[in-house]
């Protein structure tokens, strides 16, 4: 079990409570929860709680912080969070609902009995449901002040009346409330009637590991492309809307018959889609890389002409909370498509640093991917302005610094 730490230690101590993590070195997971903890321990004395996934370490040293996974149930069962996340699994398979629950009260009392040892100075919580709720519970208890972030899901979907009563506590019961887009923040203002605005604090990405000195033309050869290479990078999940991209590449060979798309991810929709591009003879040109690493992903965008996000908004609404692979994506000089949801408008600027389409339009997807793989030479500026313009707002060292104040000012 993790101690208290070192009765000598100077650095104010930092719990961070999420349900996305690594559950083990160069894990498919997203790893924007760790980036951002890694890169506070040289000022705080960072813990991380967060849920056991089977095959995953209980507690670890990871990157100079302690991590603890809280058990809720026997390990070959413990797949609620990790993998596809937890909304998605919901979702998909109904019987995860009787395992909700026991995940909770394990989380809650795992957490009380974490902070009893660590005692913290604050507490970072990563989603106002369920960790921003917990996060107020201990802040009362323990008198801890309590930071939250809203990520996507939490806003944008869970919107019934007690899941807004319970968004709304959360939001007026802790010291700040950050939000990582414009268009989350709206969506949480409207909701909650929240008393101080959220400060609009994004992930963060490297932009000295994601940049177009990566690209390495053995991935083009690795997958047979000797033309345009289109890329696509996320969770196979409802919400990403890839089945319209598919859907999108039988029009596009029409008019650029060399263009290719790599599908970069693993998710629930994965078997779907690989039907979809099936039936509609798409074998040769829409291709399966599975998961991979965040480390593998700089090369990947590196080597590829355009990255395409086809984000759309689902039924219960939820959609992109941010779009953190668009940041990755111009880092790496990519040009970029997108669509008009979620806070994708925070990130690309349609015409001057990338592409917007209606989102769910798959005619209008096809006529921009044509459009722009057709005139790949007269996209340099675009590049390099998009470029500038991430690196300057989201490399991680702007972001860290944001933290890193939202806390101090709590101490």
């Amino acid at each position: 079990m993790i101690g208290s730490g070192s009765a000598n230690s100077v650095k104010p101590k930092l719990l961070v409570v999420t349900s996305t993590f690594p559950r083990w070195p160069n894990d498919t997971d997203p790893p924007f929860v760790y980036e951002l903890s890694k890169r506070l321990i040289g000022t705080f004395d960072v813990v991380v709680h967060t849920p056991h996934y089977q095959g995953a370490l209980v507690d670890e040293q990871m990157a100079g912080m302690r991590i603890h996974r809280f058990r809720y149930f026997f390990a070959p069962f413990e797949r609620l969070a990790g993998g596809s996340g937890i909304v998605p699994k919901l979702r998909l398979n109904k019987l995860y609902y009787l395992l909700l629950p026991i995940f909770l009260c394990a989380q809650l009392c795992s957490l009380l009995l974490l902070v009893y040892q660590f005692r913290p100075d604050v507490l970072h919580a990563h989603w106002l449901i369920p960790q921003g709720f917990l996060a107020v519970v201990v802040k009362k208890m323990f008198n801890v002040p309590v930071v939250v972030t809203a990520h996507g899901a939490d806003v944008f979907s869970l919107r019934t009346p007690l899941a807004i009563a319970l968004k709304k506590w959360v939001v007026n019961n802790v010291n700040r409330v950050t939000a990582v887009s414009s268009a989350l923040s709206q969506v949480l203002v409207v909701d909650t009637k929240i008393i101080r605005q959220p400060d609009i604090v994004p992930m963060g990405v490297d932009a000295s590991l994601f940049s177009p000195c990566e690209k390495n033309e053995t991935i083009r050869q690795k997958y047979g492309i000797h033309g345009q290479f289109l890329l696509f990078v996320g969770r196979l999940t409802e919400k990403k809307g890839v089945r319209h991209l598919v859907e999108a590449m039988s029009l596009v060979i029409r008019d650029a018959p060399e263009a290719k798309l790599l599908i970069v991810g693993h998710g629930e929709l994965e078997r779907q889609l690989q039907k979809q591009v099936r039936q509609l003879g798409l074998e040769e040109v829409v291709l399966f890389a599975g998961g991979m690493a965040n480390v593998q992903l700089p090369a990947y965008y590196a080597a590829a002409d355009i990255f395409i996000g086809p984000s759309v908004q689902v039924q219960d609404g939820d959609t992109e909370g941010f779009g953190l692979t668009f940041v990755e994506a111009v880092m790496s000089g990519c040009l970029v498509i997108g669509t008009k949801v979620g806070g994708i408008e925070d990130i690309i600027e349609d015409g001057e640093t990338g592409y917007l389409v209606p989102p769910g339009d798959s005619n209008a997807l096809a006529a921009k991917i044509v459009d722009v793989v057709t005139a790949l030479d007269n996209h340099e500026n675009m590049r390099s302005k998009a470029r500038a313009g991430v690196v300057g707002k989201y490399d991680w060292n702007v972001i860290t610094a944001k933290y890193i104040d939202a806390y101090l000012s709590h101490l």
